[in-house]
This record gives structure tokens, sequence and C-alpha cells, in this order.
């Protein structure tokens, strides 16, 4: 694998839920809401697996509407209820081979009426399939995050 300095190498977004830092924490770290909110409206993750702990694995393998499988896989580095998390994640082809790997780091700071999440993307690897994913992380991101919140925060 390469790093491709062509390819944006960084994310950063910031969200506010209307919800407690833990309930919000609890979202990213247990297998069974992950697999509600992870990923696009439309999408499903029929395999989801989250062991929180540093050293630990996550695998996903998100479906598309149409029925393409997205698989992804990754390990936790860093786990501090309700605070930080760090962990990287490898969109893999279809010989299990990633394309790309991430670096995630979420933090998530108590504020007025909920809990804001720092969320810092970096690139740390790509191969030449990765760019044509790569561009639509951002979207990809802020949709999954639309889920997140409608499941932390149900109107």
């Amino acid at each position: 694998m390469t790093t491709d300095t062509q390819t944006p190498m960084t994310l950063q977004l910031k969200r506010v839920f209307a919800a407690p830092r833990p309930l919000v924490f609890n979202a990213w770290v247990d297998p069974v809401q992950l697999a509600i909110w992870w990923g696009p409206k439309g999408f499903t993750n029929p395999v989801c697996e989250a062991d929180a702990r540093p050293g630990g694995a996550i695998l996903i393998h998100m479906r598309a509407p149409d029925g393409v499988v997205y698989p992804m896989s990754g390990e936790f580095i860093e786990v501090t209820p309700p605070e930080r998390l760090v962990f990287t994640c490898a969109a893999l082809d279809t010989n299990g081979q990633p394309m790309f790997v991430n670096r995630n780091t979420i933090t998530f700071t108590e504020v007025a009426g909920g809990t804001e999440i720092a969320l810092h993307v970096e690139v740390i690897s790509t191969t030449p399939a990765a760019p044509q994913y790569l561009k639509g992380m951002e979207m990809g991101w802020k949709l999954s995050l639309d889920r997140l919140d409608a499941l932390v925060h149900p109107a």
C-alpha cells in the first residue's frame, strides 16, 4: 500500500447530539447499536462485530440498497469511555485485501443540551482503487451521523 498525496488525506467533522455523553459513546462501541446507524440511509450491516478494547477487532459488512456488500475491518487503538475512541478501519476489496486504511479519532464532549463529537479521520494508506471510495467519505460520514442522531435522540 502507498500514500497518495492527490487523495484527500484528512476529514474533520463536529456534531452535537441531544443525548447524554455515555449514550452517544456506547452507540459507537456496542455492536447492536453500531449496526443500526453505521452507513448512509438505506444501508444495512448484516455483519457487525466490535470488541471495544485496545487491540480488539471491528468488522462490519455494510450492504447497500442494491445488495452490494462493502466489508470493513479494523482495530480499536484507544477506548476511554465516555471521552475518546480511536480505531482503524480498512475497506476491503473482493479478495479481502485493504484498499485503504483510515485512523478515526472521536472525542465526546459534554455541552449544554447534549454531547458534541469531534471526528477526525486520517487516511494512513491507500491503493490505486482507493480514490473512488474516498471521494464519498465526507458524505458517508455525514449520513451515518444523521442515523446516529436518530438512534440516540429519536423524534
